[in-house]
């Protein structure tokens, strides 16, 4: 039977703080018998509110896996996840979805914006949907602190890549989400424009106190986080704090063709 896998630490002191979400004996696998594949393999883990947190690993690690599953996005095989205390892995599909809506933001690669409306309605249509009213001086800070205000007027294809995922940042940002998960955000983008996303969502965390979690291959864009976390097969083998590009792309280099750590 797999154990827990312990974390050693690098590069930094952690120190304690309040935890926003966290994954106790995770497994996710998938078929069964001789095809079983497990992509999560018993994982522990805390994620620091108001904390930018980047997962990194080979192809096939399970960082994508972790982040779904810690999301809700995807179930568990067995374990629990908790989203602050609510826990995720109990929740009937209805109540996964409220909680999701209400409480977690989300951005993707694809800035899944929607063309016949401009930058404002699409920042605040997640909560039109819900029926809930945008409180207006926190969407003035988003929308300055993303720096989109000359901007707000203008539909999808009247703007640049970056200034689209930038959109989809303050769409994230704009309901107050306890948590926002980012599967490789800046993934579509040009460096320059990868480099402003990657800035504002530090600004958000620093400014705005966000929690965000991102999925991301990128050394550069991992160092724009606080903590690292390194996955292996299906495993978190290590995690580094203040990490710079030099530093996780060194760490990066232990890592063979098939994610094991040399």
């Amino acid at each position: 039977m797999t154990t827990a896998v312990s974390i050693p630490r690098t590069g930094g002191s952690g120190g304690h703080t309040a935890v926003a979400a966290r994954a106790r004996q995770v497994v996710k696998a998938y078929g069964s018998g001789e095809t079983r594949v497990v992509a999560l393999d018993h994982v522990d883990v805390d994620i620091a509110r108001s904390q930018y947190t980047a997962i990194m690993g080979p192809s096939g690690s399970g960082k994508s896996t972790l982040m779904h599953c810690l999301a809700g996005l995807d179930t568990v095989t067995s374990g629990n996840i908790y989203i602050n205390e609510t826990e995720v892995t109990g929740l009937k599909d209805k109540k996964l979805t409220q909680l999701r809506r209400d409480r977690i933001g989300f951005i993707f690669q694809a800035f899944n914006l929607l063309p016949t409306l401009n930058a404002i309605e699409n920042i605040t249509l997640p909560m039109d949907i819900a029926g809930r009213k945008p409180d207006r001086a926190w969407l003035d800070r988003v929308v300055d602190t993303v720096g989109l205000a000359g901007r707000l007027k203008h539909r999808p294809n009247q703007l640049s890549g970056g200034q689209q995922q930038r959109v989809a940042v303050a769409r994230a940002l704009a309901a107050r989400p306890e948590i926002i998960f980012g599967d490789e955000p800046t993934g579509n983008l040009d460096s320059r424009a990868g480099a402003e996303v990657l800035s504002f969502l530090r600004r958000s965390v620093d400014e705005l106190g966000q929690t965000i979690v991102m999925v991301t291959h990128d050394p550069v864009a991992a160092s724009y986080a606080n903590r690292v976390l390194y996955l292996a097969d299906g495993r978190i083998v290590d995690e580094m704090y203040n990490p710079t590009a030099e530093l996780v792309l060194e760490r990066m280099k232990h890592f063979d063709a098939r994610g094991r750590v040399s």
